[in-house]
């Protein structure tokens, strides 16, 4: 062998310990960032277990201000109403109370994104639970189970749905109610739109609108609002006593937060046991003389 193919040799070699160096740093950088994106993933698991409302020390929920007796904001600028109150309870009974509790208004159209976007943390706001809406959130419960009806003027011939063909039906966006009259049941009623339900029985007292048609207890709570301005045109409002549907009200949270759900469940199922949700639906629904239920609904389970 010649010095120049020693030389040669040498500097193949050098090449070759400079290609292997090269390969272990490209390993290492690889090794390294998939070890920071398994440490990114570890922390954003932690974060979401954290998140949950089972273990928070403060809770934002999202309640309506516009249905008597069910959910409405108050002249001194707080809140009151049956969902008002098992929004308290089911926070008391995840160790949260007074100041740590924060209502925010939401409507039918803006709490499913409030709670994608964090900004709530529970809804409790004549919430139905449905297919699609559970494709979306989170729901415990229901904590309660109404029934669609149909609020008309007391002069009205109205009797069941089947008598809003043709007539002028409010219309709330976000709402599913109006839907199931007009899809689900077929009837051509003519759709004017509200902002609210508080914005519906102004339409239905002026002779704006016909009928409403939602939930009984949002509607016995319309009736009796109605009832105390002295009722409007046509006499004071009444429900037809027609139901056309089963509405579980549930309780909404973050997508996938299994622990505050099953925490939820267990709250609704104490205040059932104890007394208190009996209590509670009898102070706001008994004076209006709704036939309401008093047993725990059967939840739709924690998925």
């Amino acid at each position: 062998m010649t010095r120049n193919d020693v030389g040669k040799g040498g500097f193949a070699g050098g090449s070759g310990m400079r290609e292997r160096k090269t390969r272990g740093r490209r390993i290492g950088a690889a090794v390294l960032a998939a070890a920071s994106v398994l440490g990114a993933t570890a922390c954003g698991i932690a974060a979401a277990e954290e998140d949950s409302v089972a273990d928070k020390e403060h809770l934002v929920i999202g309640v309506n201000k516009d249905q008597p007796g069910v959910g409405q904001r108050t002249p001194a600028g707080g809140y009151e109403g049956f969902d008002i109150d098992i929004a308290r309870e089911v926070a008391k009974r995840l160790r949260v109370t007074g100041g740590n509790v924060t209502f925010k208004e939401v409507t039918s159209g803006t709490r499913q994104q409030m709670i994608k976007d964090g900004d709530v943390d529970l809804v409790v706001a004549s919430y139905s639970i449905t297919p699609d809406r559970k494709a979306e959130v989170t729901f415990a419960g229901p904590y309660y189970v109404a029934h669609q009806d149909v609020l008309v003027r007391g002069d009205s011939p109205i009797r069941n749905v089947r008598d809003l063909k043709d007539r002028n039906l409010c219309k709330v966006e976000g709402s599913v109610s109006y839907q199931r009259v007009t899809k689900e049941k077929g009837v051509a009623a003519r759709l004017v739109p509200a902002t609210g339900y508080a914005d519906c029985l102004d339409k239905l007292t002026g002779r704006a609108v016909d009928a409403v048609s939602t939930d009984d207890l949002i509607l016995a709570g319309l009736a009796a609002q109605a009832a105390r301005r002295g009722g409007g045109q046509g006499g004071p409002p009444r429900i037809v006593n027609a139901p056309i549907s089963d509405e579980g009200y549930g309780i909404g949270m973050r997508l996938g937060d299994a622990d505050g759900c099953v925490a939820v469940n267990k709250a609704i199922t104490g205040m059932y046991q104890d007394g208190t949700a009996q209590r509670l639906l009898h102070k706001w629904f008994a004076p209006v003389k709704l036939n309401y239920t008093t047993t725990v609904p059967q939840f739709e389970g924690c998925e």
